[in-house]
């Protein structure tokens, strides 16, 4: 095989029997083909492999195949932060927009990118900085979403954003999602966010089950840097999110500042990678309606 991927690593919840059966096929498959196959010290599937501390791989591979769902994706997205490696998604979760090779296609898939057929996508990421009102700065780079939102507490929460210095507006519910075109797909979808093309440089900002109805998501540059504050109110306990991981609370006199990082994930993806075909089969889109009335009536 080609010779620009002779060092794979491979991520994923080994101790899963779904992940463990495809991640045995792959080490043997890569490594009868030539290709040192890297995984973590932790891993405990006897496989040919070299070991390493989990957090190296990226910076040792020239390619990191990622086993599972879009959670294990994002895990191996933030590994690969500091470094150019690009990030192949074998799905064996359940919805699986980012990881979007099937187990069925693996090896086959691996063996057209191996051999040089292959496109590569650039995906924007997020970095956020909390700087508290004593001088503390908390920052954390987001592959799908920061978010603000309520803990602790049945009260509403009081949002103030502002866009590249303007406000904006005032938002009051259970918080707020800022998401990455990547994230676009994920909760702020679920809370009624447009799906953003991945190619776009853009954010949506997404209001948590607002308490006005003409709260509504709005979508911006990505190049826009975006202030959140949270309002005094009584009993307000949040807190920001990094792709589902708190940074800590954030309080009234606290500042949330949210950017385009420089830095950018790489998804490699086979030939006939189709994003609206994910769509159309994660989605359910593009079925004949009337067909389906008529077998269920």
């Amino acid at each position: 095989m080609g010779g620009e991927f002779q060092k794979v690593a491979m991520l994923g919840r080994h101790d899963d029997p779904g992940v463990a059966e495809p991640m045995t096929l792959l080490a043997r498959h890569l490594t009868k083909a030539g290709i040192e196959v890297l995984a973590s010290n932790e891993m405990d599937l006897d496989l040919p492999v070299t070991r390493r501390a989990e957090s190296s791989l990226a910076s040792e591979a020239d390619l990191m195949i990622a086993i599972g769902g879009d959670g294990t994706m994002l895990y191996a997205g933030h590994l690969t932060l500091e470094s150019d490696v690009p990030l192949l998604g074998i799905n064996r979760g359940r919805l699986g927009f980012l990881a979007d090779v099937s187990p069925d296609e693996m090896l086959a898939s691996v063996d057209h990118i191996l051999g040089g057929a292959y496109s590569i996508e650039s995906r924007l990421l997020l970095d956020a900085h909390l700087r508290t009102a004593d001088g503390e700065t908390r920052t954390a780079t987001a592959f799908n979403d920061v978010v603000l939102q309520r803990r602790e507490t049945g009260r509403m929460v009081d949002i103030e954003a502002s866009v590249a210095g303007q406000f904006v507006n005032t938002h009051s519910g259970d918080g707020l999602i800022v998401a990455t075109p990547t994230g676009s797909t994920a909760y702020s979808l679920s809370c009624g966010g447009p799906i953003i093309e991945p190619q776009l440089d853009a954010v949506v900002v997404v209001p948590i089950c607002p308490h006005t109805l003409t709260d509504r998501p709005i979508v911006i540059a990505a190049n826009q840097p975006i202030e959140i504050r949270l309002l005094e109110r009584e009993d307000t306990q949040a807190e920001v999110m990094i792709d589902g991981h708190s940074i800590g609370a954030i309080h009234a006199d606290d500042l949330l500042t949210i950017y385009a990082a420089k830095n950018r994930i790489n998804l490699i993806h086979p030939p006939g990678y189709d994003f609206y075909g994910i769509l159309r089969t994660k989605l359910f889109w593009g079925r004949d309606s009337r067909k389906r009335n008529e077998d269920t009536g």
